[in-house]
């Protein structure tokens, strides 16, 4: 049996849901309690394995306080390459990386700092690092 790989926009959604659950600190638990299912049907939507249905998405965008459009920002675009209107892809790379528990941390550190040439010398610091990885 061919397993089949979740659709990309059931897939951005999830991460999408997931990057809000952890910027407000909630465990998959927590909002599997708010929702009434356990945290690995969560873990199945946030992995975009489960699709999750139009009621389901409201009560999740409720719950974590952003409108149901939050999920979507950044989606895949499925529109009709022939029809000339496709818009750029968008940085997937960077949902990615705030979906992560690092990511957000960095971010949120990054954030609190207030003086700009130093947030700047900071992004000379990393970029010099991941050249020097290279």
């Amino acid at each position: 049996m061919v397993k089949k790989s979740p659709n990309p926009t059931d897939k951005h959604v999830g991460a999408r849901v997931r990057m809000r659950r952890m910027m407000l600190g909630m465990s998959q638990e927590k909002l599997g309690d708010a929702l009434g299912l356990t945290f690995q049907q969560v873990q199945k939507y946030e992995k975009g394995t489960n699709r999750i249905g139009a009621s389901r998405l409201q009560q999740i965008s409720n719950i974590l306080q952003v409108p149901v459009s939050f999920f979507f920002e950044g989606a895949p675009n499925n529109s009709n390459p022939e029809s000339g209107f496709e818009e750029a892809p968008s940085p997937s790379y960077v949902s990615d990386f705030l979906a992560t528990s690092d990511g957000l941390a960095l971010t949120r550190a990054f954030m609190r700092i207030k003086t700009p040439k130093l947030r700047r010398r900071i992004v000379d610091l990393v970029e010099q690092i991941a050249s020097d990885e290279q």
